[in-house]
């Protein structure tokens, strides 16, 4: 599979063509596909209509945009013009079809990429490993046998078994960088309020952010200069000035200061999670440490913020439509339609005050790094996981390194690499808000140091 660069400046210099490059996409995706379960709706007659319009526009002399003839593809979430979003849920099967696309799949399009379908995810975005009883499991490309993670686990799987260049997901607790640590993709989330969550159904209101998977840091910066702007259909887009990341990347890492997550980071963790941040570290020369205090406290506080606001949010339906609702999430919204009102309270409190003493940490330091999951990507069904002694829960606690991340509204760029066995594993690297090109410069860093690679099916 080439990378959004090399197709984009292939069709935009006429070495390749925006039709061959779709008919390829759609034949990797005819073949693969039946396997992995990523996608969950197919647009190819659309897809087809939009690659001959930018060959055409090429062909009269017009620069279609900076993605010309990408393909990609959006989890479910999204809406699409025609399309019916469903957040991976039964329950919204019936609802009827989107009248325009969301914000970022109309800000892709009109920089050149082809739209080629919707993909599948946990019911809600509620999960960490796209087990979906309705729609069924998306499987990890590196072994179908195992999770590709969640909830935007057939984002992920799709980049990582070589079917199309970018995809776009979600993250509230860890939704991007579960899945790209599993399937060994890059990743990024974004500040809150970076990007346009307009047209894409919620989940955790003031904990949701939209971002892009990539088979590497340059696509992820090409798909974040994008979509980036402010948004008036969102009220938490920020009209705050941002800079292109592309032309930041060959910058290096000079002048940055890194350290490493300890504390409560740095336990449990399977052999490879582990060696993961500390190659990073040696590669980087990040020898200093830095503590996020409260951090067990903070992933308390968003579970309680995540689970009282989804169940609020499905509160009806649960009343009316039990046996719709995905059996593996229907206990947990129930139960956080219940949490009492002053525990909502307190965790917002102490939110803000969190949020203010991690803030603190970046005057001195400028990037973090972490483990994205405790260990690399286990079989589906796996009920319980045992870590350095630990034994825990699967499901929930593969986010247990995302969650008091997500929970400060801080920017992340998931990062796979270079470990050594079977299965890839990630690391976080943290930055301050609105400093999404440190997170890149970083990761483009670990590129060229040869520590750091998407792990891409062939």
């Amino acid at each position: 599979m080439k990378s959004a660069q090399e197709i984009a400046r292939g069709v935009r210099g006429g070495t390749l063509r925006a039709r061959d490059v779709l008919a390829d996409t759609l034949g990797r995706i005819d073949a693969l596909d039946p396997d992995i379960n990523a996608f969950t709706t197919r647009l190819d007659a659309q897809a087809r209509h939009d690659a001959s319009a930018i060959d055409d526009a090429l062909a009269a002399g017009h620069d279609p945009g900076p993605l010309s003839g990408v393909p990609f593809a959006v989890k479910n979430l999204f809406d699409i013009a025609g399309v019916t979003t469903i957040a991976g849920a039964r329950l919204h099967a019936n609802r009827p079809p989107a009248a325009r696309d969301a914000t970022l799949v109309r800000r892709l399009r009109a920089h050149g990429a082809i739209l080629v379908g919707a993909l599948n995810m946990d019911a809600y975005a509620y999960g960490f490993t796209t087990e979906n009883t309705h729609y069924g499991a998306t499987r990890n490309p590196h072994d179908t046998t195992r999770t590709a993670g969640g909830s935007s686990g057939g984002s992920a799987a799709a980049i990582a078994a070589g079917m199309v260049p970018l995809t776009l997901g979600s993250d509230t607790n860890g939704s991007i960088r579960v899945p790209a640590s599993f399937c060994g993709v890059f990743g990024l989330r974004p500040t809150f309020g970076r990007m346009s969550r307009a047209g894409t159904l919620p989940f955790v209101h003031d904990l949701d952010v939209l971002g892009p998977f990539a088979a590497s840091s340059a696509d992820l910066a090409l798909a974040y200069d994008a979509c980036c702007g402010p948004d008036a259909d969102d009220p938490a887009c920020s009209e705050r000035e941002w800079t292109p990341l592309g032309p930041t990347l060959a910058q290096g890492i000079d002048g940055l200061r890194i350290a490493a997550c300890d504390g409560y980071f740095e336990h449990p963790l399977d052999a490879q999670a582990r060696r993961a941040v500390q190659i990073a570290a040696e590669a980087l020369g990040a020898s200093g440490r830095v503590t996020i205090a409260e951090a067990e406290r903070a992933r308390a506080a968003a579970f309680v913020l995540t689970a009282s606001s989804a169940g609020s949010l499905y509160l009806a339906d649960l009343k009316t439509r039990r046996d719709d609702f995905e059996p593996l999430s229907r206990d947990r919204l129930v139960a956080g339609a219940l949490v009492p009102a002053a525990w909502v309270h307190q965790a917002q409190r102490f939110r803000r005050r969190y949020h203010d003493a991690m803030l603190a940490l970046f005057d001195s330091v400028d990037a973090l790094l972490a483990p994205s999951t405790p260990c690399t990507a286990f079989a589906l069904g796996t009920e319980t996981l045992a870590l350095d002694g630990v034994r825990m829960p699967a499901r929930p606690n593969v986010g247990m390194f995302t969650q008091p991340i997500s929970f400060a509204g801080v920017p992340v760029a998931a990062v796979p690499m270079a470990v050594d066995g079977s299965l890839p594993v990630g690391i976080q690297v943290i930055a301050a808000p609105w400093r999404e090109h440190v997170c890149l410069r970083v990761a483009a860093e670990l590129e060229r140091r040869g520590v750091a690679r998407a792990w891409i099916r062939t």
